[in-house]
């Protein structure tokens, strides 16, 4: 883990720079350009907004308007979402980089990582207007913390699918499948007070990493503290899932590195 960041530190100019770039690439051919990168998720969030709220009529999860509870979950899904997809894919995406024997190859995932934090900026500040329209002013000490605990779990994460999405190309049609799944297990359009009936479910689903930071983003804004306020136990269950997924992932990667260039 010491030896991951202090490469990740040492490179953290030219893997800035190159995730500026990534993000620019990804709409280079369009005429308007990174626009879209911002557009699409903004219209994407705007239509759940009209479907469940003025038309299904989902209820929030207390008295606040449906927008506010629904477009922080969102944000915080969406980032999460682009960053692992498009993290896992990097070192396949990035095949050339990782064919030059000086290049530090472990620092790749945290490029595409870096390219989808523009649009993830975005979406937490369009997150944080919203809800400051309608009077809910955020916890910037919260705000922060639940940042700083979805790059972990991103990190952690993508340490593992990026180095079995090298190895084994299928993996990737996987990994979409498993976070639409994944996406409607997450209290994201629905929230957590529909499984009170189903107590054992309701455990497994407040135990889940993106079950805690989505919740947690959306406290940011409404009343409440996800680190106490009786979800003390979930924020332990989270780090010891993070921590154990990146230990995992990274046993993995720094064991399979050494046939990354034999298989791109």
């Amino acid at each position: 883990m010491i030896e991951f960041i202090k490469t990740v530190i040492q490179n953290r100019k030219l893997v800035f720079q190159l995730g500026k770039n990534d993000f620019k690439n990804r709409f280079a051919s369009t005429s308007l350009g990174s626009i879209w990168g911002f557009l699409q998720p903004f219209i994407f969030m705007l239509t759940y907004v009209i479907v469940f709220q003025f038309i299904l009529k989902t209820p929030s999860s207390g008295n606040e308007p449906y927008a506010v509870w629904f477009i922080p979950g969102m944000a915080m899904w969406l980032c999460l979402n682009d960053s692992i997809i498009s993290a896992s894919n990097s070192i396949r995406g990035y095949s050339y980089l990782v064919k030059k024997v000086v290049f530090p190859v472990d620092t790749i995932p945290i490029i595409s990582i870096i390219a989808s934090s523009f649009v993830a900026l975005f979406l937490f500040i369009i997150s944080t207007v919203i809800c400051l329209i309608f009077g809910f002013r955020p916890n910037i000490l919260m705000a922060i913390y639940i940042l700083v605990a979805a790059y972990a779990f991103i990190i952690a994460v993508t340490r593992f699918t990026s180095a079995v999405t090298t190895l084994v190309p299928d993996f990737s049609q996987l990994l979409n499948i498993l976070m639409q799944l994944f996406f409607w297990f997450t209290p994201i359009v629905w929230n957590l007070n529909m499984l009170s009936g189903h107590n054992t479910l309701l455990k497994i689903v407040q135990c889940m990493p993106f079950t805690y930071l989505v919740t947690g983003f959306r406290e940011v804004f409404i009343e409440g503290n996800i680190v106490t306020q009786g979800h003390g136990i979930y924020t332990i269950a989270f780090w010891v899932i993070t921590i154990a997924i990146f230990m995992w992932g990274n046993y993995i990667f720094k064991k399979s590195k050494k046939d990354f260039a034999d298989v791109l």
